[in-house]
Formats: C-alpha cells, structure tokens, sequence
C-alpha cells in the first residue's frame, strides 16, 4: 500500500514539474508578441478579430490572428488563412497555448485573437493565463449563453468583463449596460474606451465588399488608434481583410424551376435580438424583401436557444417557417399563437440534405427572400452547401449604393417605397 502512495506522490510531482515547465514556455511565447488584443463580446467577436487584423496589417505591423466563430480560423501575416485543427472537432480554451505559440514564431508586432471561453472562470483564465491583453474589446451584452452567464443580461455583462485586462484598456461600443462595464473596469484599474457608431461615415462602410456594421467598424478604429495607426490607412486594411465565412451575407440563386432567390446567411447572429437587427438592416438596405420565408436551424444541444428563435418569427412576420435540424419541436412549440403563416417541419439529424432543399425550393414563390436563422452547424452547413451548387442570379433588380452620395438617402428612400436620387442627379 505504501508503495502506491510513493508512486502517486512521484506522478504528483512529476505533472507538477511538467506544469510549471509548460507554464514557463507559455508566458515565453507571449513575452515575443509586444501587442495581444482578446476580443470578447456576445455577438460580432470573429468579424471585429478579422476587421482590428486588417486595421493593423494595413498600418505596417506584423499581425497574427485567430477566430472562433463559425469557423475557427488561423490568420497568418499576410492575411492567408488555414482552419484550426481540433481534435474530435472538440472546442477547447487549451488550444490558445499552441496559438500563441504559432504565432510567436512570426515575431509579431500583435496578436488579435477572439476568447472563445464562456464559463466566467474560464474567460478569467483565459485572459490572465492563457492570452494577458493589455488591450481588450468587450464589443457588446446580448442574450445568449445564459445557463453559463446568466440568468439575467446584468449577469452576461458582469461575466464578459472578466476578460478586461488589469491596468489595461477596453474598447467597446455596448450602451444599454455601460454603466456596470465601466464598475467592472474601475475595479480593475482598465480605462474603457467607448465608441460611438454614428463617427463612421456611410462612405467609409460602402468600403466594405461584405455587410458589417458601424460599431464593429468603430471598434477596430479604436483598437488601431491605440497602436498609432491612422484612420485611412487603418479603413484600408480593413477593406482588404478577408471576410468571416459566417459573415452576415445575402446570395442571388436561380432555382431548378425558373424561380429567383434572394438568400440572406444570418446563421452567424444567433441570438434573437442580433438575428432581427440583421434582418431589418437587410431589409432596410434593400437586399432582401417581400415576400419573406424564414428557415430555422435547431441543434439537439442549443434547445434553449431553438426557442428563442421559434420565439421572434411573429417579429419576422415571414409566409412561412421552414424548421430543419433536430428537434425541431424545440424551435415549433415557442413560436407565438398568434403567427399567421405557414410552419413546415423538415427536421430530422439523418434526412438527406439535397432532399430538403429541394423541399424548402418547392414551397417559395417565383421570387422571393429567403432567412436563415438559429446555428450553422448540422442541417444548417449541409443546406448551405446545396444552396452553393445553384446558377447564380446574374440579374439586377436592386440600388447598388455605390451609385448614391448619401447612404441615408438610399435607405429613406427605400422605407418610402421610392427610388434613391443617383449621384450626380438633381433631386
């Protein structure tokens, strides 16, 4: 018997010895990034990585990045990307090690990478451990992961800002809870930096040859002028970078029977009040429009957040809801009683994907616009990928907002019902 306490003592020590070793090479890594930059944030984190990247890259400095999101992303210095290995595709918070690791080898003037921990604790150590910004992005507090957070959005905020950098600087543009970040900031000794959204032209945002937003956009403004690059050179680097492959994005198909397609990706936004905001923005834009189908995505472990997304479609107010995934009753039973159109249930883990969609195809109209919704992973990628294989709409039937001096204009005009006065016409 003693002689098995000996061998546990010395395995003990053994994984003791090989901690503090690995810790040490750890904190070495990071001693050759001068600049690391955690984002954090319920809603945009991959596209404000991808967008304070691009800033930095455009300002001249040596810039390693790395998303979550999506699709986890390693993004090298000169903006080419490959996907993070994951073993069993399991996420892990581990996994930042060897980042940090990889990234040191380019000797980077900065490291923007986005926190991928939702448990308080782990966000902590993520932070303190593992990445130790002195610069963090808190970009906003939405209603997501509440069983980890939660329960209330007071408890999300108060959870986010364990990632704040002790003695450092916090960027963010969230409003609604500002008042709790900047107690959470004051206790940690990190100055918070607020932007404000409306300092973003229209013509710097017509840059962009994807759909983002003003506050993300902010954001990395901010993070760039903290590390001495100009506005213009950082707006550049942004409108080259690369964009999220969950970025909200709207596609044109044809479809085998002659019908044309507006598609709207919103599966990034999968939380309620993100998924209507981009809804409306496109909507707003002119991308898509009426008549509405909506197609709702459920996973078997995000039954919570099935609901939520059953829980807006009379906000949405579509023709009809198209449930996929699995179970879909999650997502069925929260729409509201009052909802006046269509519910068609394809859900279904094991149902043949190419089957689906040609079912979702059969039941929209000569043109119309289609929404998806809740999580891209599952049904949701495979239905996707079938969408990919359609002939492109070549043909144009919208304002291209290049064509109009002023941004408002187009949407003003477009909530009237009216066409936009192009540039260079008198109004």
């Amino acid at each position: 018997m003693l002689f098995l306490y000996v061998v546990l003592l010395l395995c003990c020590a053994v994984l003791l010895v090989a901690g503090i070793l690995e810790q040490k090479r750890h904190f070495a890594s990071l001693a050759q990034i001068p600049t690391r930059v955690l984002v954090n944030g319920i809603r945009g984190k991959s596209s404000i990585t991808r967008l304070c990247a691009g800033a930095l890259r455009g300002g001249g400095l040596v810039t390693v990045a790395k998303t979550t999101g999506s699709a986890a992303r390693f993004i090298h210095p000169d903006a080419t990307e490959e996907p993070v290995y994951r073993k069993f595709d399991l996420a892990n918070i581990v996994e930042q090690i060897g980042i940090v690791r990889r990234a040191a080898v380019y000797q980077p003037d900065a490291l923007v990478i986005e926190c991928m921990a939702v448990m308080p604790v782990l966000q902590e150590i993520n932070q303190e451990k593992l990445i130790r910004s002195a610069i963090g992005v808190l970009c906003n507090v939405r209603e997501d992961h509440l069983e980890e957070m939660g329960p209330t959005l007071d408890d999300v905020a108060r959870s986010l800002c364990r990632s704040m950098p002790v003695g450092g600087v916090c960027v963010t543009a969230e409003r609604d809870r500002l008042h709790i970040l900047q107690e959470e900031a004051d206790r940690r000794n990190c100055r918070l930096v607020v932007v404000d959204p409306a300092s973003v032209a229209d013509a710097e945002l017509r840059g962009f040859s994807w759909f983002t937003f003003k506050e993300n956009v902010a954001i990395a403004l901010a993070v760039a002028e903290l590390l001495g690059v100009d506005r213009q050179t950082a707006l550049q680097g942004m409108w080259d970078a690369p964009p999220d492959p969950g970025v909200l994005s709207v596609q044109r198909y044809l479809t085998p029977g002659g019908k044309r397609l507006r598609f709207a990706n919103v599966f990034a936004a999968n939380d309620p009040e993100s998924t209507l905001m981009n809804v409306r923005y496109l909507e707003q834009l002119g991308a898509i429009g009426r008549p509405l189908d909506v197609v709702v995505n459920c996973r078997p472990d995000r039954v919570e957040r099935n609901g939520q997304m059953g829980a807006i479609v009379s906000d949405l107010a579509p023709e009809v809801v198209f449930l996929i995934g699995h179970p879909t009753k999650s997502a069925r039973d929260a729409i509201p009683a009052g909802f006046t159109g269509r519910v068609v249930d394809l859900g279904g883990d094991r149902r043949d994907p190419e089957e689906l969609t040609a079912a979702v195809l059969a039941a929209l109209g000569r043109a119309s616009s289609l929404v998806a919704i809740g999580n891209i992973h599952g049904q949701g990628e495979l239905f996707l990928d079938c969408l990919a294989a359609l002939p492109p709409d070549d043909s144009y039937d919208s304002y291209d907002c290049d064509d109009f001096d002023d941004f408002d204009e187009v949407l003003a005009a477009v909530a009237e019902g009216r066409p936009p006065v192009p540039r260079g016409e008198p109004s």
